[in-house]
């Protein structure tokens, strides 16, 4: 395969732990392209050394990439092709790289897009949660009262919410999800993906504290939390046997046609009946 270097951003996704799960498209890239900028040199170091890979590299993180966008863009300009890296995973996911690829879209660059490991889609496939509508809400702020009244926004919300958290954290974390939420609401902890120590546990957010207080080891690592969203509400002027006209269609029809049908059957309006499936389908 070759690869185009005039001018390109690469986006490339890299492994989030074990060194395998990496795609050939990308190491091709990587191979071949005339710059890396990687969210901290020293960290990518290690794949590209694993795979023999020389291109030079240039940090880019949180701190420098408004200064350091400016340079990258004058060398894609210049029709050179650089590769962007994170420390793990998909580059902009909770990740440094956004700046960088605005500053690329507004200058005409072309941005190629390299699929691979992502936290985010690994601990949603694994965590027994509803993942066909979810909210990802990456890092909750550090301080407590920032992070509750974070919590608290998202406390109805039907949707299977997704968190990332720092091991130091993790305690305060589920302690005030248990409180804000629910002891009872349930929730996964998927810690360590691809690693030696990696952990699926599903439980209530107060058995998944009293878990995690207890062992000390599930207080390391990288950690990705999945909570199952509110139970959706009743509505109040929809009546029951309106539902289960809606229910019994869904369970036939793809959830469009049995809200449309549901709505000739009954007077209902369609979208209020639609809505009304999405969320009872988060159940």
């Amino acid at each position: 395969m070759s690869i185009d270097k005039t001018g390109v951003l690469y986006i490339v996704a890299t492994p989030i732990g074990h060194l395998a799960d990496i795609s050939a498209r990308a190491l091709e890239i990587l191979r071949g392209v005339d710059l890396i900028a990687a969210e901290d040199t020293r960290h990518s170091a290690r794949l590209l050394r694993h795979y023999g890979i020389e291109a030079p590299t240039v940090a880019l993180h949180e701190h420098n990439e408004r200064e350091q966008a400016a340079r990258l863009m004058d060398r894609l300009r210049a029709g050179a092709s650089i590769a962007l890296l994170s420390d793990a995973g998909t580059p902009a996911i909770s990740d440094p790289g956004y700046h960088l690829i605005r500053a690329a879209q507004d200058g005409g660059v072309h941005i190629v897009p390299i699929p691979g490991a992502s936290a985010l889609a690994a601990a949603l496939s694994v965590s027994g949660q509803a993942a066909d509508r979810f909210v990802f809400e990456g890092f909750l702020p550090n301080r407590a009262a920032a992070r509750a009244q974070r919590l608290e926004a998202l406390r109805q919300e039907i949707r299977t919410l997704v968190f990332y958290e720092a091991p130091h954290r993790i305690v305060e974390t589920l302690a005030a999800m248990a409180e804000i939420f629910g002891a009872d609401r349930e929730a996964t902890i998927v810690r360590e993906i691809s690693k030696i120590h990696e952990t699926v546990h599903r439980d209530s957010l107060a058995a998944l504290l009293e878990w995690v207080r207890g062992d000390p080891d599930q207080q390391r690592g990288e950690i990705v939390l999945v909570v199952r969203g509110a139970e959706a509400p009743m509505e109040s002027d929809i009546q029951p046997d309106v539902q289960r006209v809606l229910e019994t269609l869904a369970a036939e029809l793809p959830l469009r046609q049995a809200a449309a049908l549901a709505a000739k059957l009954t007077g209902v309006s369609r979208n209020r009946l639609y809505e009304l499936g999405l969320r009872l389908k988060t159940r």
